[in-house]
């Protein structure tokens, strides 16, 4: 991080953490030590002091934008996302490990019930926001989503999309909320195919229960 400051000849002012795992807090304290920036994260969750500890629904400016907090346990008991409705161009959404493209974060401190209502939160923002989810899990994701809906025609287009970025060396990165809705199973438990394909992958589920219906999408993912 330090080398692509310098490379680039930025200054880093802000530093928005939205979950206590290591991968996401590892180096905040060398980079707030090394830069002064200053550090949000989630008030229920513990990170490299010192940070401000953001709630549901708290604002925070950062680089002239507003964001607004918004609660999504399910990874973890804390996550926060951080949500940004007027950059100039399209809102902008920073959501950590709870939504990525054609998947979400696997459950390792909430329930089904919790993510489920965490994805519905992200699911209502404006279909243009951009998904700056935190990793490039894409192309596995999309792999999944095809088991679990192989007659999705926009997910055709879009894992043909993806693939081509990839190839390139271009990242599937950020997604839209429009395209997550199309594609992704994990925000389509209430559509038919995917509640059937659930069902049939576990015959446990009760597949009139969107919760349910995640519960097992997101038990047959793990050992996909």
């Amino acid at each position: 991080m330090h080398q692509a400051l310098r490379s680039l000849r930025l200054s880093l002012r802000s530093i928005l953490v939205t979950h206590h795992h290591g991968d996401h807090v590892g180096g905040v304290a060398a980079l707030q030590d090394a830069t002064g920036a200053v550090v949000y994260g989630p008030a229920r969750e513990t990170i490299p002091a010192p940070y401000t500890a953001l709630e549901d629904g708290a604002r925070i400016n950062a680089l002239g934008l507003t964001f607004q907090v918004i609660d999504v346990p399910g990874h973890t008991a804390g996550h926060i996302a951080y949500y940004c409705a007027d950059t100039g161009i399209t809102p902008l959404l920073f959501c950590g490990d709870t939504l990525f493209s054609g998947g979400c974060g696997r459950l390792f401190e909430g329930t089904p019930a919790q993510m489920h209502h965490s994805l519905a939160k992200l699911a209502a923002l404006p279909p243009a926001t951009r998904v700056c989810c935190a990793h490039e899990y894409t192309l596995s994701n999309l792999a999944f989503a095809h088991a679990v809906e192989p007659a999705n025609a926009e997910l055709d287009r879009y894992s043909r999309a993806c693939r081509e970025l990839r190839a390139a060396n271009q990242p599937t990165l950020p997604s839209t909320i429009a395209t997550e809705l199309a594609v992704n199973p994990f925000l389509r438990t209430q559509i038919a195919a995917v509640a059937q394909a659930a069902h049939a992958h576990d015959p446990g589920t009760d597949a009139n229960n969107p919760i349910a219906v995640l519960a097992a999408l997101r038990l047959w993912k793990n050992e996909f």
